[in-house]
């Protein structure tokens, strides 16, 4: 590869590790209330800007549940989920593209052993286990999106089974924001709608104690239901 071709995968690369340092020495600067009030003031242009953020966000390792709450509280729970999802599903995206044809070597460094039972995984499964990871969050969401990159597994299906996958904690997140702005308001039925976004997300989080231990099992792969079961 010549100098000139190199180059823009070179600026690329500095550019979003010099954004990912910046995030890491700033994170207590990101402050819900000025990200909300700014998509707001952009009025029509707000879904498109929230997007644009979810996905930027997604990249640099923000944690996406200050803009999943975000999307909820500022366009309801039907449009802040299809928002949030939209935003989360072209981030995922990019940092997969960027895994793969850019930062390989980083993303090997930062997953480390892992990342062998990632590839064999998505040798066995493809698609399918994508989906099963993205269901039951055994990697951080944030990480996965890099790690799948150095996988064999076509874009298009990655895409296809993140962009499901993802729906459920994306609407609930929309939700307990959207929910979380009634309560405020003084809306005293939210309050249910926000507990049952947060029992579905506390059912999210605690799958991984039941599943990671047969999941990475030696010997213990997914079926082509999703489920775990034993090779032998």
């Amino acid at each position: 590869m010549t100098v000139r071709a190199a180059l823009p995968r070179l600026v690329l690369g500095l550019a979003l590790a010099g954004a990912m340092v910046w995030v890491a020495l700033n994170r207590d600067r990101v402050d819900p209330a000025l990200i909300e009030s700014l998509i707001r003031d952009l009025g029509l242009w707000a879904p498109l800007a929230h997007v644009v953020l979810f996905a930027v966000a997604t990249v640099l390792f923000v944690p996406g549940a200050i803009l999943g709450l975000a999307g909820g509280a500022l366009f309801g729970p039907l449009w802040g989920a299809i928002l949030n999802l939209i935003g989360a599903t072209l981030g995922a995206t990019a940092a997969f593209l960027a895994a793969r044809y850019l930062a390989a070597d980083w993303v090997r460094r930062k997953a480390g052993a892992r990342l062998d039972r990632l590839i064999s995984g998505v040798e066995a499964e493809g698609w399918r286990f994508v989906a099963f990871v993205r269901l039951v969050p055994l990697f951080p969401f944030n990480l996965l999106n890099y790690a799948l990159g150095l996988t064999r597994i076509p874009v298009t299906h990655y895409i296809f089974a993140s962009l499901v996958c993802m729906a459920p904690g994306t609407l609930a997140y929309a939700w307990l924001g959207h929910a979380g702005r009634e309560a405020l308001a003084g809306n005293d039925a939210a309050i249910r709608s926000g507990l049952i976004a947060l029992g579905l997300l506390a059912t999210m989080a605690f799958l991984p104690r039941l599943v990671s231990p047969l999941a990475w099992e030696p010997g213990v792969s997914v079926d082509r239901g999703g489920r775990a079961c034993s090779s032998a």
